[in-house]
Order: C-alpha cells, then sequence, then structure tokens
C-alpha cells in the first residue's frame, strides 16, 4: 500500500510537472518611449482614407484603383484564405470526428464435406477522439488561427506600401510636370536672350564669347527636357504597374502639384504604434503563433489517449475468435488507446529544440519590428521638422532668384548691363525653380511616409471584429 501510494504522488507530481512543461509563456512588451524625439505636427491620427487629405480627386481614383487590381494585394487576399483554412482544419481536431460507413463481404468455399457460402455485411458509425489532456490541439489551433492573423495583417501590410507608393508616384509624376515646364520656360527665357545676344552681336556691340555662351546655354537648356520626359514615362509606367494596369497608354490628367492639399497629422504616443502598426501585429501575431508550437512540441514528449467507438447493424452481429453470433443484429465496439513515446533517437526533443530557438527567434523579431516603427515615424518626423525650417529659405530663394533675372535681363537689353551677370542669374532661377518644384515633392512624399509610418489608420482587429470578417 505504501509502494502504491507513493506511485500515486510520483504520478500526480509528473502529471503536474509537465502540465506547467507545456503552459504557453507570452514575452513581454519592451519599455517604450513616453514621446518621440521629434515633436509631433498638429493634427489628428491619420484615418484610413488618409489618401483623400491631399484633396485630389483624381489620387482617390488610382488609390482605389489599386486597392482593387493590384496583383500584389489580391495574391495576399488568396493567401488569408489559405490561412483561414488551415486554421479551421487546426481547429477541427479538437473535435471528435465521426464517420459512416457499409461494406458486404460474399464468402464460398468447398470441401469434402461440401459446399457452403456466406454473406458478411455491415453499416456502421464510427467515432474517434483524442483527449487532448496536455493540450496539444488546442496549441496547434491557437497557432493557425494566430497565423492566420498574421496573414491578414501582413495583407494591411503590403495593401499600405502599395497605397503610399501610388500617392508617392502619383506626385512624382506631377513634380516632373512641374519641373518640364520649368524647364521648357528656361529655355524659352534663353532663346529669348539669345535673340537680345544675337541682334547686339549683328550690331557690333556684342562679342562672339558672348554669342557662343549664350549658345551653350541654350543648348544645356534643351538637353534637360527629353531627360525629364524619359523620368515622366517610367514614373506613369511604375504608377500604372501599382494599379494593376499596363503602361501603354496609361496617363494622369494633373500637371501640377499647386492644387494639393497638405494634410496635419498628428504622430499620437509611440505606445499606440503597437496596435496602429500592421506589421508590428503580424510580428506580435508569429510570436503567438510560435509559442503555442512550443506547447506543441513539449506535449509530443507525453502519452497521448485515443478513444474510439463504432456503432450500427452488420452481419453477424458479432464475429469474433472466441463467440461468434450468427444473423443480423445491432453491434457496438468501444476502445482507448494510449501511446507513450520511449525511443525515437531524440528526434522529439531536436524539434521540441528548434522549435525553441524559433520562438526566441519571433520574439526578437517582435522586438525589432517595434524598433523599426519607431524609427520610421521619427525619420518622417524629422524630415517633416526640416523642411519646415527650409520653406522660408526655398520661397525667398526662388523670389529673389525672379527678381534678379528680370532687373538683369532688362539691363541688358538696354545695353546699360553685364552679359556675366544676366547669365549667372538666368542659372539661378532655373535652380531655384527646379530646387522649389523638388521641395514640394519632399514634402508631400515625407507626409506619405509619416501617414505611412503611423499605420494608415489601420488598427489592430478586435475579437469580435475578427469572428465577423
Amino acid at each position: 500500500m505504501i509502494k502504491r501510494g507513493l506511485l500515486a504522488c510520483a504520478a500526480a507530481s509528473g502529471t503536474l510537472a509537465a502540465a506547467c512543461a507545456v503552459h504557453e509563456v507570452q514575452a513581454p512588451v519592451p519599455a517604450l518611449p513616453r514621446h518621440f524625439a521629434s515633436p509631433a505636427a498638429k493634427g489628428d491620427w491619420p484615418s484610413q482614407d488618409w489618401y483623400a487629405a491631399f484633396g485630389s480627386d483624381e489620387l482617390l481614383q488610382l488609390v482605389n484603383q489599386a486597392a482593387a487590381d493590384n496583383m500584389d494585394v489580391n495574391m495576399a487576399r488568396s493567401r488569408v484564405l489559405q490561412a483561414d483554412a488551415r486554421a479551421r482544419q487546426a481547429g477541427a481536431a479538437i473535435l471528435p470526428s465521426l464517420d459512416g460507413g457499409a461494406d458486404g463481404n460474399y464468402l464460398q468455399g468447398h470441401s469434402s464435406r461440401g459446399t457452403a457460402h456466406e454473406t458478411d455485411w455491415a453499416a456502421l458509425f464510427s467515432a474517434g477522439y483524442e483527449v487532448d489532456f496536455w493540450g496539444k490541439n488546442h496549441a496547434s489551433a491557437r497557432a493557425a488561427a494566430a497565423r492566420s492573423d498574421a496573414s491578414r495583417a501582413d495583407r494591411d501590410t503590403l495593401a499600405l506600401t502599395t497605397l503610399a507608393g501610388v500617392a508617392s508616384g502619383y506626385f512624382q509624376v506631377l513634380s516632373i510636370r512641374e519641373r518640364l515646364d520649368t524647364a521648357a520656360s528656361n529655355r524659352e527665357a534663353a532663346q529669348q536672350l539669345l535673340d537680345a545676344v544675337q541682334a547686339r552681336f549683328d550690331a557690333g556691340l556684342s562679342n562672339p564669347v558672348e554669342l557662343a555662351a549664350q549658345k551653350a546655354t541654350l543648348a544645356a537648356a534643351s538637353v534637360v527636357i527629353p531627360e525629364l520626359h524619359q523620368q515622366e514615362s517610367e514614373s506613369l509606367a511604375a504608377l500604372a504597374i501599382l494599379l494593376g494596369r499596363q503602361p501603354e497608354e496609361f496617363d494622369v490628367q494633373a500637371r501640377a502639384l499647386d492644387a494639393l492639399q497638405e494634410p496635419p497629422v498628428s504622430a499620437g504616443l509611440p505606445a499606440q504604434l503597437l496596435t496602429r502598426r500592421p506589421d508590428v501585429y503580424m510580428a506580435e501575431a508569429n510570436m503567438r503563433a510560435a509559442n503555442a508550437d512550443l506547447v506543441v512540441a513539449r506535449a509530443a514528449l507525453f502519452p497521448s489517449l485515443t478513444l474510439t467507438a463504432s456503432g450500427g447493424v452488420q452481419n453477424p452481429a458479432l464475429n469474433a475468435a472466441v463467440i461468434t453470433l450468427a444473423g443480423v443484429g445491432p453491434t457496438l465496439n468501444l476502445g482507448a488507446s494510449i501511446t507513450q513515446p520511449i525511443f525515437d533517437g531524440g528526434r522529439l526533443r531536436a524539434v521540441r529544440a528548434e522549435t525553441e530557438a524559433k520562438d526566441q527567434e519571433l520574439v526578437l523579431a517582435y522586438r525589432a519590428a517595434i524598433l523599426g516603427a519607431l524609427l520610421d515615424v521619427e525619420n518622417a518626423l524629422s524630415e517633416l521638422r526640416h523642411l519646415d525650417e527650409a520653406r522660408g529659405f526655398q520661397q525667398q530663394s526662388l523670389a529673389q532668384s525672379e527678381r534678379a533675372f528680370s532687373g538683369a535681363s532688362l539691363r541688358y537689353k538696354e545695353g546699360a548691363g553685364d552679359f556675366l551677370a544676366v547669365l549667372d542669374s538666368q542659372r539661378a532661377l532655373y535652380l531655384a525653380r527646379d530646387q522649389f518644384s523638388r521641395y514640394r515633392l519632399a514634402r508631400l512624399q515625407a507626409l506619405v511616409a509619416l501617414c505611412k509610418a503611423l499605420g494608415g489608420g489601420w488598427q489592430a482587429p478586435s475579437p469580435a471584429a475578427k469572428e465577423r470578417e
């Protein structure tokens, strides 16, 4: 009796230890800063239709088309369907399985004692159930559900990246067209100045050096235009691919950045990124899946218990080695089996070690995703802050360059100015206009980057929302 009590205590202790061994442990969330280092802009957190705040109906149409027709986004949607199907498969293992079947056998034999024949048949329902004592099947279901969540977050991350790419590419096309207009104006001004230099040369008031220098300036202004046309074609083609369209005959209507608005965007708090960034949520879901996989790998080291049952009608009613009941009648079979791995060359322990290492990797990946999200927001805020600081200088540079070129050209045409001053002011004006167009593009793209870094209005789905989807 004492030995039996000791054995019972040892078995109970082993059971409790095993139960602890397969318990899930969630990784703690790393400490986050209270505020971003760069001062946040005034405004609201980006909404789901953040791109509409730029005030362009054409951009809104392009974004909606990309959301519906982009190849990568649609492939991601298919991956979500696959992940959902795998989650349902894993969840089915928690429930008993029930099968129905029928079979028939005709038996006939002949010997010196005569001929005999028999028809055996059965119509049975069979059920099987694995007792999930260690939580292996439930953990497998949780892992599959977490991977389904990760697949959805991956789809949303890809969609956000695509929509941000559409907005940035659209602004790129408009900026190139602005620069094309600037280059055409610069070439026209160079042509007008060349006409004035030619007239002065014909009248003997200018020298061949001035005439040759202005011709070179005109040629240089003309060379830029084909290069910008090539950039425009490439940008339009890249934008068409994002929309899921063929590059041929694709075009946008807008010609400049003037009509666009700059939406006010607020960065909020760093802790909010955990539920506002789909890539961070995806990393968290992958970490939860790996943690559940670890439970499965540990549970595989312990015994498994399977219950089986079958019942129905058959002939003979009982066919056994000892007692056989002839005739048609109801039948019932009950069974239970327990299996404990004893020796497998260390395979199960190696699987557990691999799963533990994978779990550690994905915990680090989750932390890296958080750091990456913080870095994206800081970079976007820092870029906007520096662009704000440069706004006045950009506007002043453009205004003064226009004033200088206008005055120098007028003095030279009236015969009172220096040609080199006109040439320098012309180059300075072109650079100022081109740089100002680049500056406006940089501001718009920085706003797009900030909206993307803040998750573009995405929010982690609640359990109720996941059930409705």
